[in-house]
């Protein structure tokens, strides 16, 4: 496994332990309605397909979409691709994780101005609600949280500048694929 596939996983495993587990809610039944639940930043979520992400980031004037899949697990994929859409303040890399073909942990990343920080908090406060800023040391934190899934914004001064992250993660996926990994070590 490459460093960067490992360095994915480790981010998926640190992300499922912060997202609380979905197996204690009861089954919804079919059909399900519309999802109104998914946090998206700029049109971007996680818990789609691979080729839902490809698309947006054709519509963002984004570069391919480039994957690779995981060696020890096989149904793990990690795919980077940068964004180029001037909605966002400029160009911004993208890096996630998708179980199955279906994007568990989504992260859109750059150096950042301070007006453009501003504007993507603003935008995510105005659709999700406000929320306190926590601060680790350097790094600042802002999240939110809707059925199993996260959005979670970071942003911290390095080297004089800023840097800030915006990551998705839907817990449904990877809820799914740790019993199923439990299950398959389990026989």
């Amino acid at each position: 496994m490459t460093h960067s596939a490992w360095k994915a996983c480790a981010v998926v495993l640190c992300v499922a332990a912060l997202v609380p587990p979905l197996a204690a809610q009861a089954p919804t039944p079919a059909p399900v309605a519309a999802d109104t639940a998914a946090l998206e930043f700029h049109g971007f979520r996680a818990g789609v397909p691979l080729d839902e992400i490809a698309a947006r980031l054709r519509a963002a004037d984004g570069t391919r979409l480039r994957c690779e899949r995981a060696k020890a697990d096989r149904r793990i994929t990690e795919c980077r691709g940068m964004v180029s859409d001037p909605a966002l303040g400029g160009p911004v890399q993208l890096w996630l994780s998708a179980v199955d073909s279906v994007t568990s942990v989504l992260t859109l990343s750059a150096a950042v101005g301070p007006d453009q920080l501003d504007a993507w908090r603003s935008a995510l406060e105005r659709r999700y609600g406000r929320v306190g800023a926590r601060v680790q040391g350097p790094q600042w934190m802002m999240q939110w949280v809707r059925r199993g899934r996260m959005l979670r914004l970071t942003w911290r001064v390095d080297g004089g500048g800023k840097v800030a992250s915006v990551a998705l993660v839907d817990g449904r996926v990877l809820d799914a694929w740790g019993r199923d990994r439990a299950r398959r070590a389990a026989s």
